[in-house]
């Protein structure tokens, strides 16, 4: 597809649901001129909250049908576990979307629910956007169609897992909580060697959870209930560490994560080649939010040039992405 040249008009986006991610997208829109929040959609009392900007509008959720000609496209900032599985199809009905589904193994069957809405409606929607899946996507893509002959390895971590974060938080008997994904060093430098070793899941990581209990709460039922939750913790060596409150504030209220996907191969007998791209995030919400923002942009060119139905990252070309022209880009980046 040709880029189109970037519209004089800022691209009208609806933000969906404002925690952590909804702030953050707020602020990535504020670095990107040819975008503008022309709406925050809350579960909560409206009024009670307060955007970046201040004349950002604030609506209920239930508000959302109303406003289709008010909106270019969503970004759903819920989370994957309950969330996104149901406003993800539902809203595509209505709007061009980007989410950021992350339950890897539930992204085809995502994936299908959401295509049925988007084409029946003529909106599109992109899932699955953010640093994985998304960014690290990519390179895994890329590493495996320059080196056929090789091994991809992704290593997440150390860092702060908003997806199963948001998970362990919505366990009964939890009141509050946070997950870190640790890499096993060993497991990292036997990759990076190009031995091309068989890791399990439990070899590559392990994980760690903080949590504070509600009142009464059984705590070995809650730390049964998180280690043996299936796709996020049951395949991997599981620490529950139970804390105060206090303490969940003043040690754990930063979001750093990042990691790597590393594909080693070989092109001819003998020569070996190792490929590794890295991110190292300050912030987990405030990257994925970045990377949501960008690809909202391309949805919204996409849907204008008729391209209906659920894409992923491997579906968009990458100048769709900036909100430079073509022409700059070939002759500025290329």
């Amino acid at each position: 597809m040709t880029q189109q040249n970037p519209s004089s008009t800022p691209i009208r986006v609806g933000i969906v649901g404002y925690g952590n991610l909804g702030r953050g997208v707020e602020a990535a829109i504020g670095k990107n001129p040819d975008m503008a929040v022309a709406g925050i959609y809350t579960r909560r009392d409206p009024a009670r909250l307060q955007p970046l900007g201040a004349n950002v509008p604030v609506h209920a959720m239930e508000a959302l049908p109303a406003h289709r000609e008010q909106l270019d496209v969503l970004v759903l900032c819920g989370g994957s576990k309950d969330d996104l599985p149901e406003q993800s199809p539902r809203l595509a009905a209505l709007f061009s979307l980007v989410d950021s589904f992350d339950t890897h193994a539930r992204i085809p069957e995502h994936f299908e629910a959401v295509d049925a809405a988007a084409r029946a409606a003529g909106t599109t929607a992109l899932i699955s956007a953010g640093w994985d899946p998304g960014m690290f996507s990519l390179q895994r893509l890329m590493g495996e169609a320059l080196l056929p002959d090789g091994a991809t390895y992704t290593f997440w971590g150390k860092g702060l897992s908003q997806g199963h974060s948001d998970a362990i938080r919505r366990v009964p008997g939890v009141a509050g909580g946070v997950q870190y994904t640790i890499p096993v060093d060993e497991a990292v430098e036997r990759v990076r060697s190009g031995s091309r070793p068989q890791l399990s899941t439990r070899e590559k990581h392990r994980r760690e959870c903080y949590v504070v209990l509600e009142p009464g709460a059984d705590a070995e039922a809650v730390r049964r209930a998180i280690t043996g939750m299936p796709h996020y913790f049951d395949q991997y060596d599981t620490t529950v560490h139970f804390i105060g409150a206090e303490e969940l504030a003043r040690e754990h209220a930063a979001m750093p994560h990042g990691g790597f996907v590393i594909r080693s191969g070989a092109t001819s007998k003998g020569v070996g080649q190792v490929v590794e791209y890295r991110l190292q995030l300050d912030s987990n919400p405030e990257f994925t939010a970045s990377v949501l923002v960008a690809y909202a942009r391309a949805v919204h060119r996409l849907n204008r040039a008729g391209q209906h139905g659920c894409k992923t990252v491997f579906d968009v070309p990458p100048g769709l992405l900036s909100p430079r022209s073509a022409a700059e880009l070939r002759a500025d980046l290329l």
